[in-house]
């Protein structure tokens, strides 16, 4: 089986880009299966439900989310009722879910998605960790064969702890949240796929798909100006994770990422 995790969607052009790239890259790798995070995907943060409409219709088959996901009100209520549309497991609200259990007919997969608490207190989340213990005794009983973890985190120390801890116990484990994709693609030695950091779907001249003289005079001269995300060509990143359907252990690793210009015959191995 092969599973396409996909980094943070940024904003319009992000959602553009996905709808243009990822069909394409699904077929070409023949991916059974798609994750990919929205957290970003509405125009200067969060996610609206126009935004969750373009990432299923481009060919999502879980969208998951991170610490912007409840930044705008208007996502609550589709939230509650579509059961692929997640946000993280471990934080304090009633709104939504963050975890789900999929039916494909020749096996189940189980997507968690869960905040780090590092560098995040704002969040007032939960120990991931005994959350990622939690999320996956559910997916023991759900019967899920394969178990997806989606780690919205800023510390990569926290991501490699984590994923080394449920080594063996999940079929892949991959992070979001810093837009910058990491080179760490492996399978670790209990058999559990992992990557640090999936990258971002996003203008690529940009600082995390934000324009950069915005955040040049924010870090420089402390202004006090609001974001806004960069125009121009896009790229999508991810991994590509191959696994037994059988035993839900990951075979190969490999980060994908895919420009506008270069089109899917690009391939970084």
């Amino acid at each position: 089986m092969r599973i396409l995790c996909v980094g943070d969607v940024c904003g319009a052009v992000g959602c553009r880009a996905l709808q243009k790239l990822l069909p394409a890259l699904k077929r070409r790798e023949g991916v059974d299966f798609t994750v990919v995070n929205g957290e970003n995907a509405a125009e200067g943060n969060g996610l609206l439900p126009k935004s969750a409409e373009a990432i299923f219709a481009a060919g999502a088959d879980v969208i998951t989310g991170g610490n912007h996901t409840l930044r705008r009100r208007e996502i609550y209520t589709l939230l509650d009722e579509n059961p692929r549309l997640l946000r993280p497991d471990n934080i304090e609200t009633d709104c939504g879910h963050g975890y789900v259990c999929v039916d494909c007919g020749y096996t189940s997969v189980a997507v968690v998605n869960l905040s780090g608490q590092v560098y995040l207190p704002d969040l007032h989340a939960s120990n991931p960790f005994l959350a990622a213990d939690a999320a996956l005794e559910r997916a023991k009983k759900d019967g899920a064969r394969i178990v997806l973890l989606d780690f919205h985190a800023e510390a990569t120390s926290e991501k490699r702890a984590l994923g080394f801890d449920l080594d063996g116990r999940a079929t892949a484990v991959f992070g979001t949240h810093t837009h910058v994709q990491t080179s760490d693609a492996q399978v670790l030695p209990g058999g559990t796929g992992y990557c640090t950091d999936l990258g971002m779907t996003g203008t690529v001249q940009s600082v995390l798909g934000v324009r950069a003289d915005l955040v040049i005079d924010r870090m420089k001269r402390g202004a006090q100006n609001r974001f806004a995300l960069a125009a121009g060509e896009c790229a999508l990143e991810g991994c590509l994770f191959e696994c037994d359907a059988k035993t839900g252990r990951c075979l190969s690793a490999r980060t994908i990422r895919v420009s506008e210009s270069e089109g899917i015959g690009h391939r970084k191995e």
